[in-house]
């Protein structure tokens, strides 16, 4: 660890500070709100034929269908931080569990596009106080560096958990009920938070917390959003005047965050906190690996459903293989790390997400296996990063910059998924709409449909004659899995970069 590193860490505590029963209580209780986000963000996948069958949104309106709930919670995450500092992190997490609820009502009865990107917008907000506060908490409650690792792979484990529990439980919802049951089962969750919290839970606040700086709160807002618009706009369109403008716009404003943090004497973020390798490293590597997970399940749900014709509840559990081993990675995660050290156990993780897609990259047409192997790579590369670079992130930091360090790194993980879903996504559909030509019998408007989703295609083809018909669909199929394996092409390359940038960066390192 270099200077800057030793100046920030928190210190090694001489007292061994054991939790008790009540406080692992605590951490199954704050494994839940964690379980509740991670399933929203994978059940969601599944919903996205339904969705497009009823709400008839555009491929446009689609993307922010999913990935507006992660932008929002991504702008809003440091700010929240901040605030349970201050406020208290138990009550900033009772606070999100009735608002996530209240929303997930909203979505379950959208009746509209519209309406449907504002209730995930509203999730997105609520969302943003229930991450760092865990998080924050956890770092809270445990004082023993080897329980606070534990604990940690507890709460990545559920992480991967939940994602393992979407497919499943949204295939089986779906098989019986329609897409807005996918939004009920929040409901009962966020009651359970709200009534075993207070009793389970201490509430702590920071001693010094960081000010509630409204301007820097906006600034952070105008970094975002301009940014990832001109990313989506870029990863669509190509270069253009605007995209590239909104991108120099969202940096000038970041740039501009920066320095006032650098310049006030009680910064709402610590950006010094990014000269631990440790820290730095675990947000980037947190938005890299759900930049392509989540993609990868954006469009192998599709490939399932849409192209293979295999049910909601049968997809869902051709991927549960994979998702299950990210589980069992995340506990398996900090004894690699004692045995091959901390930067070998991320970069084989790295690796295997990498190999993950690489076997993508040579799906056939009709092999539900292949998908479930090359999936299955990618979720046991992801739990082996994910408990890392959390603990990275909590365990480099003083407890006095638990809620803001768990900010930042949330944030990088939401940035992430919304990512992967915008750029991702962008160049699937680029890829998908390039590579479908025009069919015989097949009229111009109808085309155009096809083109813009896969689900339009399958629409469009109710109107045409049979021929028509099965023409249009079996170009589309081709033409969407010939798009996955440019996607996935494209995501193993980057994975590849990853490897390299960390393991370079972390050379010299031993342990977190």
């Amino acid at each position: 660890m270099n200077s800057a590193d030793a100046s920030l860490s928190a210190p090694s505590s001489t007292v061994s500070e054991r939790a008790t029963p009540r406080e692992w209580a605590a951490l199954a209780v704050l494994t839940l709100p964690v379980l509740l986000i991670s399933v929203d963000m994978t059940v969601l996948g599944f919903a996205v034929p339904h969705l497009s069958e009823d709400l008839a949104p555009t491929s446009v309106q689609l993307l922010w269908i999913v990935d507006v709930y992660s932008f929002v919670l991504a702008a809003l995450l440091v700010t929240m931080g901040a605030l349970g500092d201050r406020v208290g992190r138990r009550n900033l997490l009772m606070l999100g569990a009735a608002g996530f609820g209240a929303a997930s009502l909203a979505a379950a009865f959208a009746p509209s596009a519209e309406v449907m990107i504002a209730a995930r917008a509203l999730l997105g907000l609520a969302g943003s106080t229930l991450m760092p506060s865990t998080l924050a908490l956890i770092r809270n409650i445990f004082r023993d560096n080897v329980q606070r690792k534990f604990a940690i792979a507890v709460w990545s484990s559920a992480l991967a958990g939940g994602s393992a529990l979407g497919p499943v439980l949204g295939g089986t919802l779906l098989e019986f009920f329609w897409w807005g049951s996918l939004f009920l089962i929040n409901v009962p969750v966020t009651a359970l938070i709200l009534v075993l919290t207070p009793f389970l839970v201490r509430e702590y606040r920071a001693t010094h917390p960081a000010s509630i700086d409204a301007v820097s709160a906006l600034l952070v807002a105008a970094a975002m959003f301009p940014a990832v618009y001109g990313v989506k706009k870029l990863a669509e369109h190509g270069p253009a005047l605007l995209p590239v403008v909104s991108v120099a716009t969202g940096v000038l404003f970041g740039y501009v965050f920066v320095r006032r943090q650098l310049r006030s004497e009680n910064p709402m973020l610590d950006v010094r906190l990014f000269t631990i390798r440790a820290f730095s490293v675990g947000v980037w590597l947190n938005l890299i690996t759900l930049f392509t997970m989540i993609a990868a399940l954006f469009f192998l749900t599709q490939f399932l459903q849409i192209v293979l014709g295999i049910s909601p509840l049968w997809s869902g559990l051709a991927l549960l293989p994979g998702l299950t081993l990210a589980i069992a990675a995340s506990l398996l995660a900090v004894g690699a790390a004692a045995r091959v050290g901390f930067r070998g156990t991320l970069t084989a993780g790295l690796a295997l997400m990498a190999v993950g897609f690489m076997v993508l990259t040579q799906l056939p047409q009709g092999s539900a296996a292949v998908a479930a192997v090359g999936f299955a790579f990618i979720c046991f590369g992801m739990g082996l990063t994910q408990t890392l670079t959390n603990d990275a992130v909590v365990g480099s930091v003083p407890e006095q910059r638990a809620g803001a360090a768990s900010a930042v790194s949330e944030t990088g993980y939401e940035l992430g998924a919304a990512l992967g879903i915008a750029i991702l996504g962008s160049v699937l559909w680029a890829s998908y709409s390039s590579k479908l030509h025009d069919v015989p019998g097949v009229p111009g408007g109808a085309m155009e449909s096809a083109r813009d989703t896969l689900g339009g295609a399958v629409q469009a083809a109710e109107s045409l004659a049979p021929d028509a018909a099965n023409g249009l669909v079996s170009a589309a199929h081709i033409a969407f899995v010939d798009a996955i394996h440019v996607t996935s092409a494209v995501a193993a390359g980057i994975l590849v970069l990853a490897a390299v940038h960390t393991a370079w960066t972390l050379r010299g390192s031993t342990t977190v």
